[in-house]
């Protein structure tokens, strides 16, 4: 199904995000996680695509053999990082002769060692050209999804900036949008507001992630809540405690963004199943899942 469609149905969509392994033990760790996740029956599950394309055989693998083997809807991540067109119209078709027909369409960040994103010649600069290249070679065969940060991104020098090149992205052919993570909703809602202002009508589906340690809550730039940091700092030295503070806002946050209109949530796993699962059982209790 594409999830465009599944979004029009009006049916919360659930989601989970896994990312390719970099040894045995991580793809063994992969396989129990997308197994325990599978049974939740989730609208769908996307593929992470790895800096400069270093993982893209292994998101071409694991993607084709979701949907294929574990009948689940399946995205693949694409960027414009190290490509070409021909090269990224190469693993379109691979994708799309695999029965992947739904594309989380993204320019990437810059390799290891790099600060500023070069597109390599004959490839693309921005998202929006990456859009374009995708409907122009396969219309709505595809759905298309695109990113986007209710706290900016950081390369942005404004959230003003920043709105109108979604904008741009959005008008060369998105169908959805998922956010950032974030852990203070009031940043979900504010940027929703936004972005209807400007006129920007796709679905924008939040990005959640159940924190499970206290390094965690400083490494992916997201703001949090004052009373959010409080609890974390006072759990620094108790990992279950965490896991379990973790859990409880990741449900609040879901909970509260389903019943407030939100098209669904889109959970940052890191490829691993238990806080996951303990969030997404709570929501299903709620009759929100």
């Amino acid at each position: 199904m594409l999830i465009r469609d599944r979004l029009a149905s009006g049916k919360p969509s659930i989601s989970f995000e896994f990312f390719p392994p970099k040894s045995d033990e991580a793809a063994a760790q992969l396989e129990r996680t997308i197994a325990e996740l599978s049974a939740l029956e989730p609208a769908f599950v996307s593929v992470t695509y790895g800096a400069g394309g270093s993982t893209r055989e292994k998101t071409l693998e694991i993607v084709s053999r979701i949907r294929q083997q574990a009948g689940i809807e399946a995205m693949a991540h694409l960027t414009c990082v190290g490509a070409t067109r021909e090269e990224i119209g190469g693993v379109l078709g691979r994708l799309t002769d695999a029965g992947v027909t739904n594309i989380l369409a993204l320019r990437g960040d810059p390799p290891k060692g790099e600060t500023k994103f070069r597109p390599v010649e004959n490839g693309f600069f921005y998202a929006n050209e990456l859009v374009s290249f995708i409907r122009d070679r396969h219309g709505a065969g595809l759905s298309v999804g695109g990113a986007a940060y209710p706290e900016t991104h950081i390369e942005c020098a404004d959230a003003a900036t920043d709105l109108a090149n979604l904008k741009r992205k959005v008008e060369a052919g998105v169908d959805f949008l998922i956010t950032q993570l974030f852990f203070d909703n009031r940043r979900y809602w504010d940027f929703c507001e936004r972005a209807r202002a400007a006129g920007i009508r796709a679905p924008i589906i939040p990005g959640i992630m159940p924190l499970t340690s206290a390094g965690q809550a400083g490494r992916f730039g997201a703001s949090l809540p004052d009373g959010l940091a409080g609890e974390i700092d006072r759990r620094r030295h108790d990992p279950a405690a965490i896991a379990q503070l973790g859990v409880a806002h990741a449900t609040a946050q879901s909970i509260d963004l389903l019943r407030g209109g939100a098209p669904g949530v889109h959970f940052y796993t890191l490829n691993r199943s238990t806080a996951t699962k303990d969030v997404f059982t709570e929501l299903r209790v709620a009759g929100l899942a």
